[in-house]
């Protein structure tokens, strides 16, 4: 399911874990490192994750052509293992710009968790929210494959 808001975006999943699994990998390192960025390599070492209110987060992807595309925030809101929020700011963002936010809730149903997914902030144009979209949502394809293994 997919919505189309002015100034951002929503995405719904289902996953086969438990919110207490789906929570751990929005904030571990490894778990982040291996879904988010789809087939771009993002190197643990090159992250930090700071999961409380306030705490910074930052991590680097490498291109196929080598170049790199460093991600940065700060966690808004973290209720493990229901809620998450956290701003977002690409290498692209004006260094004086908030970013986007990211806000991520997650409800079990049965043995699995619903994913309630949406990035706004009206710092994107609508193609640039529709590439975001497609981003995030192969991204999940991932994340689904990193829960699938354990």
């Amino acid at each position: 399911m997919t919505q189309q808001p002015s100034q951002g975006f929503a995405l719904s999943r289902t996953f086969e874990a438990r919110p207490e699994r789906v929570f751990a990998a929005w904030t571990t390192p490894e778990h982040f490192a291996y879904w988010f960025g789809g087939e771009l390599a993002v190197p643990v070492e090159r992250m930090t994750m700071d999961v409380r209110q306030g705490g910074v987060w930052s991590l680097v992807m490498h291109t196929p052509d080598g170049g790199e595309l460093p991600f940065s925030g700060v966690y808004e809101e973290v209720a493990a293992p229901e809620r998450l929020v956290f701003t977002l700011k690409d290498a692209f963002a004006p260094k004086d710009a908030a970013g986007e936010t990211v806000r991520v809730a997650l409800s079990s149903r049965g043995d699995g968790t619903e994913m309630a997914f949406r990035q706004d902030g009206g710092n994107l144009t609508a193609e640039q929210y529709q590439q975001a979209e497609a981003g995030w949502s192969g991204f999940f394809d991932r994340l689904a494959e990193l829960l699938a293994k354990a």
